[in-house]
């Protein structure tokens, strides 16, 4: 039976593995899937997440669940000899193996593109994962529990502060998104005013949002200033050195929460750890078919898609002649390649990705968002409603659907549920106050077995036929090791054995000497 392995669960790697089990006939191939997290995220609900608007549970889909058919194994991929066929699973506990296949598919994704900007590493947060998006609606809330407590002055306005560096989509996103959080928080903290609250978007471009016209995009700007976030276009960040982000001109803005949203590359664990061939931007080079390789050769056995693939837009518009990175991409592409390897195994022609950009929509806070499809635009409750009829449609299993579709019933009558859990991320803090520990020794107790060794223990055939002491008589020259009581042992042992014989005839005592 073929092997199938599918490298990475995101986007493309789970549509893959999902189709290709309603596709395969049965024992048609064995399909496996690897990835390090054991669910896809949707990632276009990230900025929600963030906002407080949906459960983050609701937003991935585990495997193990949805994939009745497909083995899942929750490790890295950390090497491809396609040359031999085998691949290297790395898990968190164990040792590696080496995993064999006669067709991979690599759908490992993106990660976030940084610079060497001094303080990013240290004190940015991406916006990839469920766990980064809980983080920043976590640090957010508790802010302004911390804040409250604090009197106008800078460590307030630091708490309060928050900056997002790129404007692109996801950036606009969960910047609108996190301003209008903020604003919603305010009347339970009569403490704070909202222009206590300070939100800044940092894009090195002249314009925000390059997939939609420019008329969009300035209308996306006006909308942002009148609720109060600023919007700093031509700016680079130099540095973000404890809190301080440092721009390119010259001003300075102390925070506590940098969102970094500029740029995805792929995933250099697998891109780099393989012997496919990369293009010059570090991404597989993939056919139209989206077989690995060129319009001239063909990689046998090898297939990719998603934002880690290099596959040609037959369309035209795509940026240097490929397809963007982004989610609409990815699922259409995984669907087709389920097909086109089914097509392969069966001796079939494999049909070439094409797919036209139906748009581009974003959410901009609740009641809030941006459509645009062509020259068509749609702003503010139209555009809202399309982002969200568009992507709750286009979440994965009516399963999932229906628990995002429920949050946002719940919130539109019960609002947003403002709960910080951050001191989940230590859920032994109140535990560890109060666990009893052992006490201390004393201070004299540990000196004394330093001060002086303890005595050895005595033989007590070493004592055996000699004679006690008189009575009233001392002994002449007691060993180095013999301690009072050691020194009575001998005679201990000498009275005992008398008083199991027979009465002794009495002695004449002896005389002493002069």
């Amino acid at each position: 039976m073929p092997k199938i392995l599918i490298v990475g669960g995101g986007y493309a790697g789970f549509y893959t593995a999902w189709k290709l089990e309603k596709h395969l006939r049965k024992g048609e191939a064995e399909v496996t899937i690897v990835d390090p997290l054991p669910y896809m995220t949707y990632q276009p609900f990230l900025p929600e997440v963030a906002a407080g608007e949906i459960e983050a549970r609701h937003v991935v889909v585990g495997l193990r669940r949805h994939l009745k058919k497909t083995r899942v194994i929750t490790a890295k991929v950390t090497g491809i000899d396609h040359a031999h066929k085998t691949a290297t699973i790395t898990p968190e506990v164990g040792e590696p193996w080496q995993e064999s296949y006669d067709q991979i598919v690599v759908t490992a994704g993106a990660v976030s593109r940084t610079f060497p900007i001094p303080g990013i590493a240290e004190n940015a947060i991406g916006l990839k994962t469920i766990e980064e998006a809980v983080a920043i609606r976590d640090r957010i809330l508790t802010n302004f529990d911390r804040a409250a407590n604090l009197p106008p002055g800078p460590e307030r306005d630091r708490l309060l502060t928050v900056v997002v560096v790129g404007g692109g989509f996801a950036g606009i996103e969960v910047f609108a998104e996190m301003r209008a959080l903020a604003s919603s928080l305010l009347p339970d903290y009569p403490q704070l005013r909202f222009e206590d609250t300070h939100f800044h978007l940092i894009e090195a471009m002249s314009r925000i949002m390059p997939e939609v016209s420019l008329k969009t995009s300035e209308w996306v700007l006006k909308d942002l200033a009148k609720r109060g976030a600023y919007v700093h276009l031509d700016t680079q960040v130099t540095g973000a050195i404890d809190g301080n982000v440092e721009l390119s001109t010259g001003e300075v803005l102390p925070t506590d929460l940098i969102v970094w949203t500029a740029g995805v590359m792929a995933n250099p664990t697998v891109v780099r750890g393989s012997d496919l061939p990369v293009e010059e931007r570090g991404r597989i080079r993939t056919r139209a078919d989206l077989r690995v390789g060129t319009p001239d050769e063909i990689v046998e056995g090898a297939w990719a898609a998603g934002d880690v693939s290099a596959v040609p837009d037959l369309t035209g518009k795509g940026v240097g002649g490929y397809c963007v990175p982004n989610a609409q991409h990815a699922v259409r592409q995984a669907k087709l390649l389920a097909k086109n390897l089914v097509a392969v195994l069966r001796d079939e022609v494999p049909r070439e990705y094409i797919h036209k950009n139906l748009g581009a929509v974003a959410g901009l806070g609740l009641y809030n968002g941006v459509f645009q499809s062509g020259k068509i635009a749609l702003k503010g409750f139209i555009a809202w409603c399309a982002h969200r009829g568009y992507h709750g449609l286009a979440m994965p299993s009516w399963e999932r659907k229906w628990r995002v579709i429920g949050d946002w019933w719940h919130n539109f009558w019960l609002h947003r549920d403002n709960v910080s859990l951050q001191t989940v991320q230590n859920p032994r803090y109140v535990f560890e106050e109060f666990a009893a520990r052992p006490r201390p020794a004393a201070p004299e107790a540990s000196a004394a077995p330093a001060a002086a060794a303890p005595a050895p223990a005595i033989d007590p055939k070493s004592v055996v036929g000699e004679a006690a002491p008189v009575a009233g008589e001392k002994a002449d020259k007691p060993t180095d090791a013999a301690t009072p009581a050691a020194a009575d042992a001998p005679a201990a042992a000498a009275s005992a054995k008398t008083e199991t014989k027979a009465p002794a005839k009495k002695k004449a005592p002896a005389k002493a000497k002069a």
